[in-house]
């Protein structure tokens, strides 16, 4: 076990190895990197008729992966935000399921204490809100087990309006207001998308080498490119594997390439479809079969002792393969497991590697450098690009090519030729959102309208609407324009 301590709660991540030696008779149940939060006397509990509030808090942070949080890393930002709340009590001769009014008192001081308090204990809006809600779900769940008789939070009701539904929710009125989330551009225009990807590659803006001395350019812009055009989170291109590719079609193509993403990388383990267009398939293929052949092929990486043995891999397609002489799929395999993968001809299985063969995984560090290094040499205005923001940008230029339709006439050109015409089919008659929903692998289309609505999603539909009226002389640039200074004339005819 490891830990974190605080001053009046130990936080540890739970890990198994050596419990036999712990005097048990079974392994205990407890998931790995669990974490658990222990008293500073180090107790569990004194009563077993009245355990400590700590006991009812394991048992929930135990109980996480089957109430609908079963990634491991977001255990631990629950398992804080209960033990600095806890603290924060516990300082004041608060208990963590006191009664109402103290509990209220409580948290109105910790509210001040986390937006204006000492500059270390202080919480942005956002994450003041993540804790809130993280608690709000701690307290609901003690009340329903008889752990807690109350709940510090006061609720008011909300309707919520989408399309012809109305529906009311409760809403915590501890929650901050924070700004319009379309307020700050989180995605990259297409040139500043070509900017990227040609620095990513060591060119400039003009597509010519740009002197950078860069390691492993053809990698990085192959991969860089893809992450813009599929809408894949940094995970799944981070650990996608080399033979996961789907093939390269015969031809070139118009309508994009269905692309796999495993259940094992993908988030909530949802597999999903997206798609990735013929000439960012072809870059990966290129890099694949060229630069990082060179690289992997006959290299001698091992994983380090600290990642665990070597999965070694033998009969290799793109569905699965014998690892360490037993057939797997690929996919289930989770991150941990995909980048112990050893190929059979040596190096990594992973898409990316680095020159000694091993899985490259350092992407935000690539990304924000290419960024810095397009500011500083030719465009000031360039903003940091995080791996998330590619995923943006892949949202908003696919919807935008969804509205404009273009993807229907190239699915009604590909329906003409009789090729592919299950996709054509769909791409012809569904709904843009329902579509941009099933790439991006949200749970339903209100997810998907809500996260647009955080990108500006009425941008792409007046531009949408001012390319089809000049496409077809409905309004053409020169009455446009008269039209706006008419409307500025007016004005003037008001000053008089």
């Amino acid at each position: 076990m490891w830990s974190l301590r605080s001053r009046a709660v130990e936080l540890i991540f739970f890990k198994p190895e050596g419990w036999e030696t712990w005097e048990l008779e079974h392994e205990p149940v407890i998931p790995e990197r669990m974490p658990v939060l222990i008293d500073s006397d180090l107790r569990f509990e004194d009563d077993p008729v009245s355990p400590r509030p700590l006991v009812a808090v394991n048992r929930w942070l135990r109980e996480l992966p089957v109430n609908g949080c079963p990634e491991p890393a977001s255990w631990g930002v629950y398992a804080r935000a209960v033990r600095d709340w806890a603290v924060f009590l516990g300082d004041r001769g608060i208990g963590l399921f006191d009664q109402r009014d103290r509990l209220k008192a409580g948290l109105s001081s910790y509210a001040v204490h986390r937006a204006c308090g000492p500059l270390d204990a202080r919480l942005e809006a956002t994450t003041w809100n993540q804790h809130v809600s993280i608690l709000s779900i701690l307290y609901r769940w003690a009340v329903a087990e008889g752990y807690a008789n109350t709940e510090p939070f006061t609720y008011r009701q909300a309707t919520v309006f989408f399309a012809d539904q109305i529906a009311r929710r409760p809403v915590n009125q501890a929650i901050r207001r924070v700004p319009k989330p379309h307020v700050t551009i989180k995605y990259l225009e297409d040139d500043f998308a070509e900017l990227f990807v040609r620095a990513l590659r060591g060119l400039g803006p003009d597509g010519e080498d740009d002197r950078f001395r860069g390691r492993e350019l053809a990698r990085n812009g192959a991969v860089g490119a893809a992450a813009l055009d599929t809408g894949l989170r940094l995970q799944e291109f981070t650990y996608y594997l080399a033979v996961e590719l789907p093939a390269l079609p015969p031809r070139p193509t118009q309508l994009p390439i269905p692309l796999p993403v495993p259940s094992g990388v993908a988030k909530g383990r949802k597999f999903r479809t997206t798609w990735v267009s013929y000439d960012k398939l072809a870059d990966l293929h290129r890099y694949r079969e060229l630069d990082r052949a060179l690289a992997a092929d006959g290299a001698g990486w091992r994983p380090p002792e600290r990642w665990g043995s070597p999965l070694l891999v033998t009969e290799a397609d793109q569905f699965g393969g014998r690892v360490n002489g037993r057939r797997v799929s690929w996919q289930g395999l989770r991150p941990a497991e995909r980048r112990r993968l050893v190929a059979p001809n040596g190096g990594s299985m992973l898409l990316a590697v680095r020159a000694d063969g091993g899985p490259f995984t350092a992407w935000p560090t690539v990304f924000s450098r290419t960024a810095d290094r397009i500011r500083e040499r030719f465009e000031p205005r360039f903003p940091h690009v995080y791996p998330h923001r590619t995923r943006h940008t892949f949202a908003m230029r696919t919807l935008a090519r969804l509205v404009s339709g273009y993807y229907r006439q190239a699915a009604q050109l590909v329906k003409d030729t009789d090729a592919d015409a299950g996709l054509a089919l769909y791409l012809a008659k569904a709904d843009p959102l329902m579509v941009l929903r099933d790439l991006l692998g949200h749970s339903s289309v209100l997810t998907t309208e809500k996260y647009l609505r955080r990108l500006d999603m009425t941008r792409i539909f007046r531009d949408a609407y001012e390319q089809a009226g000049r496409d077809y002389e409905l309004i053409s640039d020169v009455d446009a324009e008269l039209e706006a200074d008419g409307e500025f004339d007016e004005d003037e005819d008001d000053l008089w």
